[in-house]
């Protein structure tokens, strides 16, 4: 099979199975809020009001129909992209929320993504460079004990330490109240102040967006760290490397010109998967932060048993994972096709050198038999 029909084989065979993930994580929450204890209507009314108001509410939002029809009714409307609208906030759609929420959390994750690339290639290129040191042991150290620490724990502390104690950094939020908020072009604070040429807003925004994108990054860059020193550990013990050495090119530019671009792969490979671990971590970041984000609002739905919003955002972040790891896994194949067929050209390059030379080794044999 070639590269592309292989490609697009894979490509077709996950788009058959995403709806499949999609409905099995629709259906399993559907269930789950319905079995947890505590009822929307309270939420919404208050647990002292009248038996009848009560009832008329729930008759009011499809809450009294059986949980068959209430689930056949949502996927019905699923189907047409409706997510619902929500029982807390009347009147306004999950469609609605998702848009004003989730720019705040897209800011996050991409600085906190790349606070995590930062800090994980850096630390593990140190520890690798380094075998049997203080450093690469302080490595190791370093990539357990961020990939084990909770994230509402570790935010907790930098707030203590960072916010409380030392006051170098606001406690929490977004932007201050006292404030005037970027002009809502994209959503995003520091590329909203940017557009407006604003850097006094753009300094601000990146102020408060410092402390929390610094704790997700770092629980996350543990990840990173611990691949980059495995791989380049490796790779620094290559042949061409040894080479390299020989040559007497120095070796920092051995590290960073030539062994580091072969470790970063498998880091490339990985960031994909690490991007459904980046989401959950943003929900505890943003609740322990009171970052105004989408996975802040997931959990206040939660919370008021909002069921149309618990489920819109779910399946909003389940299709966001799914879609990241189809194309993800598509570029990791197409990479990795495009690699055997660069070195299986180099192979039949080679082979014909080598015949080359077989035939011309055999030509003079013949040639001094002859003479």
């Amino acid at each position: 099979m070639s590269r592309s029909k292989a490609l697009q084989s894979y490509i077709f065979v996950r788009l058959l199975l995403a709806p499949l993930m999609l409905w099995t994580i629709t259906t399993a929450v559907f269930l789950l809020l319905r079995a947890t204890p505590g009822d929307p209507i309270d939420a919404i009314l208050g647990s002292r009001a009248p038996a009848a108001a009560k009832a008329a509410m729930r008759t009011q939002l499809g809450l009294d129909a059986p949980l068959w029809e209430q689930y056949l009714k949502y996927m019905k409307n699923l189907l047409g992209f409706d997510l619902g609208t929500s029982l807390t906030t009347r009147g306004q759609t999950v469609w609605q929320i998702i848009g004003d929420y989730f720019p705040a959390t897209v800011e996050l994750a991409v600085c906190s993504m790349a606070v995590a690339l930062i800090v994980g290639i850096s630390i593990g290129s140190l520890a690798a460079s380094r075998p049997n040191t203080i450093f690469d042991a302080a490595g190791r150290l370093f990539g357990i004990i961020t990939y084990s620490l909770p994230a509402f724990w570790a935010g907790m502390v930098l707030q203590l330490i960072f916010a409380v104690q030392l006051g170098w950094f606001p406690l929490g939020t977004r932007f201050p109240v006292t404030l005037r908020a970027p002009q809502d072009y994209t959503g995003l604070y520091t590329v909203d102040s940017l557009l407006s040429a604003n850097p006094g807003q753009f300094l601000t925004s990146l102020h408060y967006l410092a402390l929390p994108s610094l704790t997700l990054g770092i629980l996350l860059s543990g990840i990173f760290e611990r691949i980059v020193r495995v791989n380049l550990k490796q790779t620094l013990q290559a042949d061409y490397v040894e080479a390299a050495r020989a040559r007497g090119i120095p070796e920092l530019q051995i590290l960073w010109a030539h062994a580091l671009k072969n470790a970063l792969i498998p880091v490339i490979t990985v960031l994909g998967l690490t991007f459904a671990a980046l989401l959950g971590g943003a929900i505890l970041t943003e609740v322990t932060f009171s970052w105004p984000g989408l996975a802040n609002r997931l959990y206040e739905a939660i919370s008021l048993r909002d069921y149309p919003t618990v489920q819109g955002i779910v399946v909003f972040f389940a299709g966001i994972v799914v879609i990241a790891s189809i194309v993800h896994w598509s570029l990791v194949i197409g990479h990795w096709s495009l690699v055997i067929s660069h070195w299986s050209l180099v192979i039949g390059h080679w082979s014909l050198v080598i015949g080359h030379w077989s035939l011309v080794i055999s030509t003079s044999k013949i040639i001094c038999r002859i003479h």
